[in-house]
């Protein structure tokens, strides 16, 4: 009984003391002073001034959608479906972490890339930091390069779909077709061509399931998974067909 006593007499001094604590941590925060902070668009003294400030709002806001325009409008959406495609076909879900292959589908966009960047910074962000162009000029400009490499990758049939539905009027060429029209139709067209990509990379490894199986339903062991047995040997396959440098090989020059 004392023993008790003992334990409820300390733990009621316990909770005091973190009480008394946390009052002083919270006086001590009073007095620290905290810094005002203020966004604003203050010093507009005109109409074109308050456009402008309207404008850095809109760029701010389409920043936000930077990430969506990276996987729409670039190569990065055949890379990274055709990794997973391999990560499944591979069986070693576990083996290769999601973070790993993102990167490099990341570094080898920018690598494909390049080339439409560096024809988007010499004939549309140059010219307007110099002052040679207006901005819905640079915008133009700067949208030609990725019309043109969205177009080379995509089907007639699915550029066709968008076109229809999109009931645009006038003559529809490579050079005018809208790009509200061609990012979807190049999105479709890039999973088209992951998954046939991805159908080619299973077949061997399929092959090896398929062997793996047999072979373990004719010595009778069926409780030993299949997969277990044939992970090794396609791994085995992969590393001695030099299977990264073949799949990049082919990615790269699938753009081309």
């Amino acid at each position: 009984m004392k023993r008790h006593i003992r334990i409820i007499l300390l733990l009621t001094a316990l909770i005091i003391l973190l009480f008394a604590i946390s009052s002083t941590v919270f006086a001590a925060t009073d007095t620290i002073p905290v810094p005002k902070v203020n966004i604003s668009l203050d010093g507009s003294s005109s109409p074109k001034d308050y456009v402008n400030d309207i404008k850095i709002l809109i760029l701010l806001t389409i920043l936000t959608l930077l990430p969506s325009i990276v996987i729409m409008m670039t190569s990065f959406t055949r890379i990274i479906v055709t990794f997973s495609f391999l990560k499944s076909a591979l069986g070693a879900q576990q083996s290769i972490p999601n973070q790993i292959l993102v990167g490099l589908a990341i570094f080898l966009t920018i690598f494909i890339m390049a080339p439409t960047y560096n024809k988007i910074n010499e004939n549309a962000i140059k010219p307007y930091l110099d002052n040679k162009i207006t901005q819905e000029q640079a915008m133009e400009e700067g949208a030609k390069p990725l019309r043109e490499f969205m177009l080379k990758q995509t089907r007639q049939k699915d550029l066709k779909l968008f076109v229809d539905a999109s009931n645009v009027q006038g003559d529809i060429t490579k050079d005018n077709v809208p790009l509200y029209v061609v990012i979807p139709a190049f999105a479709i067209s890039e999973l088209k061509t992951a998954f046939q990509i991805g159908f080619l990379l299973y077949l061997p490894f399929l092959v090896i399931d398929i062997v793996v199986s047999s072979v373990l339903m004719s010595m009778g062991m069926f409780m030993l998974p299949p997969v277990m047995v044939s992970l090794p040997f396609k791994l085995l396959l992969f590393v001695m067909v030099d299977g990264w440098n073949l799949l990049i090989k082919a990615l790269i020059t699938s753009f081309s």
